[in-house]
């Protein structure tokens, strides 16, 4: 809790060394890890004593060309990025140490994290989705002993393979009543659209789970952007697009296939890809929806659908108090969500929350909807 509001931060992340998620894979694919061994990079963090760390990573893009510049610079990779916060968090918060996360976060006055993966989903570049299926298990397996020391405040969501439907429903089931579960994400191969239908056993399996669908989009692995090709090898360019870029296409493609209309009691939220745009993509579908057409019969206007109390997106502070005033008078006031981007360098750590309570003009009522009540609307309580 910070200055009598409480606080549930909708994107922080976590990412368990390759020594960590070992643990946890099922005893018949231990002896196939070996495999694993070229997508095995290291970060070079100690945790907890241990000297070297390593993490999963396949099909790492990186963009070395400087805008203005002929040729791409060999000692650029287009990975660097500047610490945004006025400290580093703990130690071992993204790996097994629950403890430090939670001290974390009482710095920040946090009360909740959803803790949303990274590198290791790279796997799903692979050809071979017995991989992929088979790390989807362990980190669910981690997440399950990681928050379970911190059972009310950390929270995740049941990774789904998008080219295994069968090992995804299973998945859901499996863990769709944990405590830790509150959202599903799927985790889209590149190449198939959102609204497939051969994903709707996903859909129906979240719904009868109360769990919500959770996107989030990727910069530098696998499942890439779309148009991740096309963005002349430059960091710049690709950055801004990423994010939004891939939640505009996600959100558009599953209000547009109806399956608002089909499951009427999914909820769909897009996290870290900035908020501004909403109003201009609400618009734009609602006259493209009419003007050319290609959606599946829907019930209501696109923007309606983003109005209707089940779709959900996740702020930035550097749009600023500006722009979250002008989305909430274009939409209303139930679909944005605190996030930070914890522990990551974009994060203002631990300083995040008080940069949002100083947004003022918001006033107490729509501070607590951003905070507090539009997660827990959109999580599945636990």
């Amino acid at each position: 809790m910070k200055d009598g509001f409480r606080i549930y931060d909708t994107d922080t992340h976590i990412n368990p060394a390759a020594e960590v998620l070992d643990k946890y894979v099922d005893p018949d694919f231990r002896a196939r890890l070996p495999e694993l061994a070229p997508y095995r990079g290291s970060v070079g963090q100690a945790v907890e004593g241990r000297s070297e760390m390593h993490t999963y990573r396949a099909g790492t893009k990186y963009y070395r060309r400087i805008l203005g510049e002929e040729a791409p610079r060999e000692t650029f990779t287009g990975r660097e990025s500047k610490w945004m916060g006025s400290k580093r968090p703990r130690p071992g918060i993204q790996d097994d140490n629950a403890e430090n996360r939670v001290r974390d976060m009482d710095d920040e006055g946090t009360d909740v994290h959803f803790l949303i993966p990274t590198s290791w989903l790279s796997l799903v570049g692979l050809d071979d989705t017995s991989i992929e299926v088979a790390m989807i298990r362990a980190y669910h397996r981690h997440m399950a002993e990681f928050c379970g020391q911190y059972s009310d405040r950390l929270k995740g969501p049941v990774v789904t393979s998008t080219r295994r439907v069968d090992e995804a429903v299973r998945e859901i089931r499996e863990w769709g009543k944990a405590r830790w579960a509150v959202a599903v994400m799927p985790l889209l191969a590149e190449g198939l659209p959102a609204d497939h239908p051969s994903l709707e056993p996903i859909w129906r399996e979240a719904q009868e789970h109360d769990l919500p669908i959770a996107n989030h989009s990727f910069t530098w692995t696998p499942p890439y952007y779309p148009g991740y090709r096309d963005l002349y090898d430059n960091i710049f360019l690709g950055r801004l697009a990423a994010h939004p870029w891939g939640a505009m296409r996600f959100a558009a493609a599953f209000i547009g296939a109806g399956l608002f209309d089909r499951y009427p009691g999914l909820r769909m939220g897009v996290l870290e890809c900035g908020f501004g745009w909403l109003p201009f993509w609400a618009r734009r579908m609602d006259e493209q929806a009419i003007y050319v057409g290609g959606t599946a019969p829907l019930k209501m206007k696109p923007s309606e659908y983003m109005m209707s109390g089940r779709f959900f997106c996740s702020i930035e502070h550097h749009e600023g108090e500006d722009m979250l005033e002008s989305v909430t008078r274009l939409l209303g006031d139930g679909l944005l969500m605190y996030a930070s981007d914890y522990p990551h360098s974009e994060c203002q750590f631990p300083d995040s929350v008080s940069n949002i309570l100083a947004w003022k003009s918001l006033g107490a009522e729509r501070q607590r909807k951003l905070l507090w009540e539009n997660p827990n609307r959109f999580f599945r309580q636990t």
